[in-house]
């Protein structure tokens, strides 16, 4: 590939690029890069935000990069304040390698296992002890500290800032010393890590690494970032129906985000079906493409298949609108988001229609009349055979 259009794939989606120049002179020395992402174990599962950075790294695999996927199993240990209006709890380092056993398992469903390597901050952060840690830690003062936004604002506002969560950056910074990255790659809100890495690289003489920002995936609800703790993520190894489910909840709006930041089609093919939709094309119909290619990727072609078959049987051959009313309500017992959400007269009438076996969630028949949903959660609801809507809950 030329350069413009290896740049293309590798900008697509991107919230930022720092240094560009730099980066396109790398690309014209015609070797490998060595490409760097790094995820801290700190939950079990990965979920499609994850899967933002891991896709990222596909396309440098497919330029023909060399990839490393790091696995923070000691900065896990100190939790990235990334964002944090609070000290994160250190997760124990039992915690720290189960879940990445998982990580390991889930991240070869996207990445070539065979021009993958897998790296973990351990190696190097280990040997180098107390009195290296000490070394470090002088490469950065408490005021450069401070200017960044999340540990400035708890500053002002005297919430506690640990001392270790100044770690954090030069740790993140110091892997890529260790792996002398030429590209690392994060989040829009990693910008102040990932510039700290740069600096180190130049202290340790090292050519400063291009530094690639991707935006956070809204979850399911449009609004909030992906997370599990919100209630609003599809994990990546959920069952095939949930992930089929959840993907054709989503906006017609948020369709297209998602399928810029996690399909695999070539641009202009997203183009096509965009004029496609422009031009009457059913978009339930390029939503139900989105979601059985995630399906596929993470279990199996013939999985999407089924799960497409399972969704038309519980909802298009149950007349399913293509649009229905889309409303926001406060979460909380099912008979009162019934209520809210204009499906049912009063909370006595939404518990006998459950009592009559004439409530649905996602297609799913209610039983349970002391059901809770969960704030961040986003779920197509229905009342009898016409009444339909797409609620999100905050």
């Amino acid at each position: 590939m030329d350069i413009n259009t290896q740049l293309a794939l590798i900008k697509r989606g991107a919230d930022e690029l720092l240094v560009e120049s730099e980066l396109v002179d790398k690309l014209k020395s015609g070797r490998p890069l060595r490409v760097k992402a790094g995820f801290d174990p700190t939950a079990p599962d990965l979920h499609l935000g994850h899967t933002v950075l891991i896709n990222k790294l596909r396309h440098f695999q497919e330029l023909g990069h060399h990839v490393m996927f790091l696995i923070g199993d000691f900065t896990g240990m100190i939790g990235d304040p990334s964002g944090k209006n609070s000290t994160r709890p250190p997760l124990s380092r039992e915690q720290i390698l189960e879940n990445a056993k998982t990580y390991q398992e889930q991240v070869f469903k996207i990445l070539d296992p065979q021009l993958t390597e897998i790296c973990f901050n351990s190696v190097w952060f280990e040997p180098l002890g107390a009195a290296g840690m000490i070394k470090l830690a002088a490469l950065n003062t408490v005021a450069r500290m401070l200017e960044r936004d999340d540990f400035s604002k708890r500053y002002k506002a005297n919430q506690p800032i640990a001392i270790h969560e100044f770690l954090y950056p030069l740790c993140q910074g110091y892997d890529s010393v260790a792996m002398k990255a030429d590209v690392e790659l994060g989040g829009c809100d990693q910008k102040f890590n990932l510039l700290v890495g740069r600096e180190l690289q130049k202290h340790y003489g090292q050519v400063p690494q291009c530094v690639l920002m991707m935006p956070l995936l809204e979850g399911l609800d449009g609004v909030n970032k992906m997370s599990k703790s919100l209630g609003n993520y599809v994990g990546i190894a959920e069952a095939p129906r949930e992930i089929f489910g959840k993907l054709m909840s989503v906006s017609d709006e948020l369709m297209w985000r998602y399928y810029e930041l996690l399909s695999f089609r070539d641009s202009a093919e997203i183009a096509k079906l965009k004029r496609e939709v422009a031009e009457g094309r059913n978009p339930r119909d390029v939503k139900v493409l989105l979601a059985q290619e995630m399906v596929a990727r993470f279990h199996h072609a013939a999985a999407a298949v089924d799960a497409l078959a399972d969704f038309e049987a519980r909802f298009a051959r149950g007349a399913m609108p293509d649009e229905m009313p889309e409303v926001t309500v406060a979460a909380g017992a099912i008979a009162g988001v019934l209520k809210q959400a204009g499906l049912t007269a009063s909370t006595s009438e939404a518990l006998r229609q459950i009592d009559g076996g004439g409530v649905r969630i996602n297609g799913e028949k209610v039983t349970d009349k002391s059901l809770a949903l969960r704030a961040g959660e986003t779920v197509v609801l229905q009342v009898g055979k016409r009444k339909f809507a797409r609620v999100s809950l905050n």
